[in-house]
């Protein structure tokens, strides 16, 4: 054994007599992978399973309280000299996989589930159209984002209240007039919100009430903030800033959106990335 090796970064068993083991002395690096190979009998299993692994199993319960013990079988020691810098321990039972056309390489190995639960809480959301990063904002960065705008940039805020959703929405539309608001834009076209507005119910309509119009410049940033927060408030998280010159909307969110594509998308969770959940469904193909 080299002088500068540790049990801080080996395993170090002396003297290994488990079953056919005779004597066996042995180094193993820790955080790597290690493969026992050899033919039938050679001690693999009883090295792996019936020293290392019963070892381990048995000084973890040892530490237990006495009350906890009393719930767990205790394993029997097995014959050594000395293992040092052993932690405790887990062995994974070597099964048949059941057959299923649905079974992945995840599912079959177990780590299906954790996986979709690292990538929802540790995942970066992109657009699936510019691959940007999709980000939530709090109303006070929303209003920051709008005060950098050049001086002069001319916009219009608006809350969107309907999605692609098919109906005439004539009990949304009264609620909007008796709320004072005097426009909205339907289908990308900003119309007065009088009593003969009609909407065609056997269409998909997107529509989005108009808050405020406004003019950027440096005393503006408390009718902007009052006006963003009205919108957010509407739209139930979501405003969208129409700039006039460019013709170009700009979609921010209190949930999660990509303000250059004006997409919105849901919260990431592993439902996001089952293949049995609707959520993780592709809404083009339904795969």
């Amino acid at each position: 054994m080299s002088s500068k090796t540790t049990e801080l970064d080996h395993l170090i068993i002396r003297g290994a007599r488990e079953h056919n083991l005779q004597n066996v002395d042995l180094d193993i690096p820790k955080k790597k992978l290690v493969v026992f190979t050899g033919v039938s009998g050679s001690g693999k299993s009883s090295m792996a399973f019936d020293t290392l692994f019963a070892e381990g199993q048995r000084r973890y319960v040892e530490s237990l309280s006495a009350y906890a013990r009393q719930f767990l079988g205790q394993m029997e020691k097995p014959h050594y000299d000395s293992i040092r810098g052993l932690s405790p321990t887990i062995s994974i039972e070597q099964k048949a996989a059941g057959k299923n056309p649905r079974s992945t390489v995840g599912t079959i190995t177990e780590i299906y589930d954790y996986l979709r639960v690292l990538y929802a809480r540790m995942g970066e959301q992109r657009c699936h159209k510019c691959s940007r990063p999709v980000s939530a904002q709090s109303a006070q960065q929303i209003v920051d984002e709008l005060c950098r705008l050049p001086e002069g940039t001319r916009y219009t805020l608006l809350s969107p209240v309907v999605e692609n959703r098919k109906g005439a929405h004539e009990d949304l539309l009264g609620e909007l007039r008796g709320h004072g608001f005097a426009r909205i834009r339907i289908d990308g076209v900003v119309v007065e919100l009088d009593e003969k507005l009609t909407l065609d119910k056997k269409k998909r309509h997107r529509v989005e009430v108009v808050v405020d119009r406004l003019v950027s410049k440096p005393d503006g940033r408390a009718r902007i903030t009052d006006s963003v927060e009205l919108a957010l408030k509407r739209g139930e998280g979501k405003l969208i800033a129409a700039l006039v010159a460019e013709g170009e909307d700009r979609l921010f969110s209190e949930h999660r959106a990509c303000e250059h594509c004006a997409i919105g998308y849901p919260e990431l969770t592993p439902q996001s990335f089952s293949f049995n959940s609707p959520l993780g469904m592709c809404t083009e193909c339904n795969g």
